[in-house]
């Protein structure tokens, strides 16, 4: 089966609607839409997961393979077809035992039929000599015997045989997907009215490719559960030809740490630098080499990222003490991730260039979650040539990336993505607060927005992370509250009215004041209840 997340941990369901393995206790069933809890390939990870969030594998297949084309992804495809094969191999040589079974019956009950005919003829013969012996009275005792002898030995055994006719035995049981009218009223009820992304031949309405993620899963019911997740990039039939270029990496913050770690997954060669050098001590663990400086990185790098919290940050890192500046030569290349303003970008590209070498700007869209699984979403702009030679690098990092055009272009899209997002968490925030002192259960308001057109991955896991009181964080309110306040900079440049981030950007301020920097933005409802 195909299933869609809600939340991270979301998970696609038995077909037998029965659970696979029993749920750990403190993993409650959720209460209202029908659910079963189900493990996955590959994994370890179980869940439950609704009805409605499962779509039948091999009708889809073409579709999901065309949407998702990482290498996680088709790694998944590849294992669950091997389970295919697998059971098909099982179904084969059942079929084959079946077959020989069916030919011991049929070779038996030749015999039987064999076996009648010569009683009947030998009552028949019997009865002759009955007659010639012993007259009528003999007749019935003849007919009896006759009787007897209609039915064979077989038949009898047959009709005492507690196993019906044509049911398997347990061990010839099909373990592919079964057609039974469970899975029938499921797949023709609430699945068929779940509304699924479109394919990629088809215009993209209303889909937030952001917060896309899909689990491929199949279950095997009588050895246990085999499953797989699915999950990443933009990777080409699963594989990806890490680039013979030696790159860099500046600033292992949330964002920063899980892309270094695919680039190193993906087989790049890597050298990193932060400002605390502690962080670096995992990374040279899984294969980076050390750099002492950010100029010592660029100098010694063919393309150099950074990923860093702010304008001021960036700037920093470029244009202060062994900053990359000072590590530029003609054909260093530099690609800014970090979300900041497109004065700043603008201006960091024009000193990177004088010196002779190559800019890109590169700012991602997504959480430490997706940065972690290798799902961002990349905006960039700047040197085209310097985009394609990145290529291998991005499939690692991200689901997909988009080409903006000249500089400046990606950071001021980067902001409006992130303006919308924040005001979102600060309008879900007010809703919740609002549901609350009201008297409205803030669970069943959850519920409602999750089968409306809000639904999202996002929608559902901030508001789990405020229900759950938990604000560990993914993505730094203080950081979305910068993106806020450099958005409304941005629409004042051009004298367009924000008034809905303006009124977000105070909220989060609030937040600030009461310490929640440094938590999740979903903190933000904190701003509410105090």
């Amino acid at each position: 089966m195909w299933g869609i997340l809600f939340f991270l941990n979301i998970y696609p369901t038995n077909l037998n609607c029965e659970p696979i393995v029993n749920p750990p206790k403190d993993l409650k069933k959720p209460r209202g839409k029908k659910c079963f809890f189900v493990k996955f390939f590959g994994t370890e990870d179980h869940a439950w997961i609704k009805v409605e969030q499962l779509k039948p594998y091999h009708p889809h297949k073409e579709e999901m393979i065309k949407i998702n084309k990482g290498k996680r992804f088709q790694q998944a495809v590849d294992a669950v077809e091997e389970f295919l094969r697998k059971t098909k191999g099982k179904d084969q040589a059942s079929s084959h035992n079946s077959n020989e079974e069916k030919n011991r019956r049929n070779s038996s009950e030749e015999r039987g039929k064999q076996s009648a005919g010569e009683e009947k003829r030998n009552a028949s013969l019997s009865e002759g000599k009955l007659k010639k012996g012993t007259g009528e009275g003999k007749k019935r005792v003849s007919s009896v015997s006759s009787e007897r002898g209609s039915k064979s030995p077989l038949k009898r055994a047959q009709d005492q045989s507690p196993r019906k006719r044509g049911r398997p035995p347990k061990d010839e049981k099909d373990l592919t997907i079964p057609e039974s009218s469970t899975v029938k009223r499921v797949m023709t009820g609430t699945v068929a009215g779940f509304k699924w992304p479109p394919s990629v031949s088809e215009p993209v309405k209303d889909s937030d490719p952001h917060f896309h993620h899909f689990l491929l899963s199949q279950t095997e019911k009588e050895t246990g559960s085999t499953s797989i997740q699915a999950a990443d990039s933009t990777a080409v039939n699963g594989s990806i030809t890490p680039t013979d270029k030696k790159i860099g990496f500046l600033g292992l913050g949330l964002m920063g740490s899980g892309i270094v770690s695919n680039l190193l997954k993906m087989g790049h060669t890597v050298t990193v630098w932060n400002r605390t050098a502690e962080k670096c001590d995992l990374f040279i663990q899984e294969g980076a080499r050390l750099g002492r400086t950010p100029a010592e990185v660029v100098s010694t790098c063919d393309i150099t990222f950074a990923c860093v919290s702010d304008p001021k940050a960036a700037k920093d890192l470029v244009l202060g003490p062994s900053g990359v500046l000072q590590g530029i030569r003609p054909g260093k290349c530099y690609v800014d991730m970090s979300t900041v303003d497109a004065d700043t970008v603008t201006e960091l590209a024009q000193v990177i260039v004088s010196r002779g070498g190559r800019f890109l700007e590169a700012p991602v869209s997504g959480n430490q979650q997706l940065s972690n699984d290798g799902m961002l979403v990349i905006l960039a702009a700047g040197d085209r040539g310097l985009y394609e030679d990145c290529s291998s690098c991005f499939q690692a990092m991200g689901k997909t990336s988009f080409f903006l055009g000249e500089v400046g272009n990606a950071a001021k899209m980067m902001l409006i993505v992130n303006m919308v997002q924040g005001s979102f968490m600060a309008t879900i925030a007010e809703g919740l607060t609002l549901a609350q002192v009201t008297g409205q259960s803030q669970q069943t308001l959850l519920d409602i927005l999750n089968q409306g057109q809000l639904a999202s991955i996002f929608l559902d896991q901030k508001c789990q992370n405020i229900l759950q009181g938990n604000f560990k964080p993914d993505f730094y309110l203080k950081y979305i509250q910068k993106d806020l306040r450099l958005a409304i900079a941005l629409g004042d440049s051009v004298n367009h009215p924000t008034p809905m981030a303006a009124a977000a950007n105070e909220v989060y301020k609030r937040a600030k004041a009461l310490d929640q920097s440094d938590n999740d933005m979903s903190a933000v409802y904190r701003a509410y209840i105090h």
